[in-house]
């Protein structure tokens, strides 16, 4: 339906489009449904209806950058002044008929004189299906989606073809989790019955991604993908925490119906996690790495609970998760071909995150006995991240706690006095002896080398030297004792 509704988009190159498009140019997608509620994205997707690519491209190459995304499927970035512009045709979307289909198993056909209500009868959801005419602001909404942004409820455009693209599923998790709104129940019955085996890695950690970084808690995005089928056709080493339960005097946490299981005490800790991002300003890339160890840190926790009495009663018990856990980490982490980031190793640090997330606690717990070393060692363990484990530590802690925190808590706040007291850092930390300081002094390279190398930093880690000089002397005599040794 249309609805005879008007907006006023305020972006710096919209008098440009209207100047040469007039009654043509549409603005479209999440742009309209963000300026319908009031909160307009820097973003703007454009679609210019009956003027040939040729054309747009003469018009639109005047006063700006005009690159061909894809010439036969209608696609132009438009860059000017710093700011890109994603142009483009109307189109339709055919699928091709296959056993396992992918995101982009589609005859993509463009046509300038394609309606506008077929370009977005082809679109997932009905808030992504309205256009907004820049010419005098009237909006074009065929299929109802100013309604359901307004009642903020996720509903198919076309529920006929909804499942020919797979990647949808994922996206209504997204939007849930980022928007914060309900989704349509004929949604859960459709998507649980579609394929999506032929997804690409990339696309689902994209998706994965913008949910963890854009959601303000994305436990919601996960507790969908539990109801669209997600975990179980994509994260199927995740399915068995929904049913494994926790003791529940340490983890006081339950559903509303009571349950009071791994699964739970998961998604309150990733809520706190992005609650602990957004507090510290941590980076996009450190965010994603803290995120998804919060999702893996009890991620073995099914495959190791164990009944143990002790204290007179009955205890659930999780010995050696978090060894178990990297293995199964990391096979999620291949299989999604999740590696770096900016030059971040999001994959390495997350699988150390969840080999030592209790370690920063064991320190805690016996604050009156530790001293530099083992901070020393943790530092060394953790190969300088260990801000990110005492984070990854304190959403676990008040995982088991509805209520967001608003800082840090005692022992978070002791585990950084304690690293600024010994003065601890990616400096202080480096080896001060190397090969070539024990080349010098007559070593050979090979394995004796490399057991004096690593018996010296272990002693540099305890304290025992602190200058090169010192610990040249200590390797002659490391070297003569494993000699005698041997």
């Amino acid at each position: 339906m249309n609805l005879k509704m008007k907006l006023n988009p305020d972006f710096p190159e919209k008098e440009l489009f209207v100047e040469l498009f007039k009654e043509n140019v549409f603005a479209v997608g999440g742009y309209v449904r963000d300026l319908i509620r009031g909160n307009p994205s820097k973003d703007v997707d454009i679609l210019i209806t009956n003027h040939e690519l040729d054309e747009i491209e003469r018009k639109l190459g005047h006063f700006g950058k005009v690159d061909i995304v894809g010439k036969s499927f209608g696609v132009i970035k438009f860059t000017i002044k710093g700011r890109t512009y994603d142009v483009s045709l109307p189109r339709s979307d055919i699928p091709v008929k296959i056993e396992s289909r992918k995101h982009k198993d589609f005859i993509i056909k463009a046509d300038p004189f394609l309606p506008i209500e077929k370009d977005l009868e082809r679109r997932d959801i009905t808030c992504n299906s309205i256009a907004l005419r820049l010419y005098d602001g009237e909006i074009i909404d065929p299929f109802g989606g100013v309604k359901d942004i307004r009642e903020k409820e996720i509903k198919m455009t076309n529920p006929s073809s909804f499942p020919e693209d797979p990647l949808r599923v994922i996206r209504v998790a997204r939007f849930a989790s980022v928007l914060g709104w309900k989704v349509e129940r004929s949604i859960y019955e459709v998507s649980r019955g579609i394929d999506l085996k032929g997804l690409s890695p990339e696309r689902i950690v994209e998706e994965l991604f913008r949910m963890l970084l854009n959601s303000e808690k994305p436990s919601r995005g996960f507790k969908e993908f539990l109801k669209l089928g997600v975990i179980e056709k994509l994260f199927p080493e995740i399915l068995p925490m929904t049913f494994t339960i926790q003791d529940s005097i340490f983890h006081p946490e339950k559903d509303r119906f009571g349950n009071h299981t791994v699964w739970i005490h998961t998604l309150l800790t990733i809520d706190q996690a992005k609650r602990i991002s957004k507090l510290f300003n941590i980076s996009p890339e450190r965010s994603v790495t803290l995120l998804l160890s919060s999702l893996f840190h009890d991620i073995a926790k099914p495959q190791t609970s164990r009944w143990e009495w002790k204290n007179g009663r009955l205890h659930l018990t999780n010995y050696r998760h978090d060894i178990l856990g990297v293995e199964i980490s990391e096979k999620i982490l291949d299989r999604l071909k999740i590696f770096t980031w900016n030059d971040y190793n999001i994959r390495k640090y997350t699988l150390l995150l969840v080999k030592n997330h209790h370690r920063s606690t064991d320190l805690w717990q016996n604050r009156e006995n530790v001293g530099k070393k083992a901070f020393n060692r943790l530092y060394r363990d953790m190969e300088n991240e260990i801000e990110l484990l005492i984070y990854l530590d304190l959403a676990d802690r008040k995982g088991r706690e509805r209520r967001m925190l608003k800082g840090l808590d005692r022992e978070a706040k002791w585990l950084f006095s304690k690293i600024e007291e010994f003065g601890i850092n990616r400096e202080t930390i480096k080896p001060i002896i190397y090969g070539r300081d024990l080349i010098k002094l007559g070593f050979k390279p090979g394995k004796f080398m490399g057991k004096v190398l690593k018996q010296l930093y272990e002693l540099q880690l305890d304290g025992v030297f602190s200058t090169k000089e010192e610990g040249l002397s200590l390797a002659m005599k490391i070297s003569k004792e494993i000699r005698e040794e041997e």
